[in-house]
């Protein structure tokens, strides 16, 4: 697979939409569901959906005066790729670094702790069975 582009926070947050959404969208409905969180304008967004579209996230299907969109790529696969750049960047790969800064920040909790660990224990459990 190609590397994934990193998107913006304003283009994550659109994508964010678009992949919980049923079926393919329209501007009007991305526009109806950022009520709240991103002020746009239709002419604000319809840039962006473009942007999208040429950065190969989106595919824009026209039927008859309105388009379309769907996800090309899966949230799934962006997720990872996102997470597998950061824990590059700014941890050198380590796992056991991301961890210990987040619980010394007081980011995580000792129950999330404990709910990694039991996660780790049945992960490795399917592993060797």
């Amino acid at each position: 697979m190609n590397k994934i582009k990193r998107l913006s926070d304003s283009e994550l947050e659109i994508m964010l939409i678009i992949w919980h959404s049923e079926t393919s969208v329209s501007s009007s409905y991305v526009l109806d569901h950022l009520q709240g969180q991103l002020k746009y304008k239709l002419s604000t967004l319809m840039t962006v959906l473009s942007r999208l579209t040429a950065k190969g996230f989106l595919a824009c299907d026209k039927q008859g005066r309105n388009n379309f969109y769907r996800a090309i790529i899966d949230e799934d696969d962006y997720m990872q790729s996102e997470s597998k750049s950061i824990l590059e960047k700014l941890f050198c790969g380590s796992f056991k670094n991301l961890v210990a800064t987040l619980y010394k920040g007081n980011s995580i909790s000792k129950e999330d702790m404990a709910e990694l660990k039991r996660f780790l224990n049945e992960f490795e459990e399917e592993e060797q069975s």
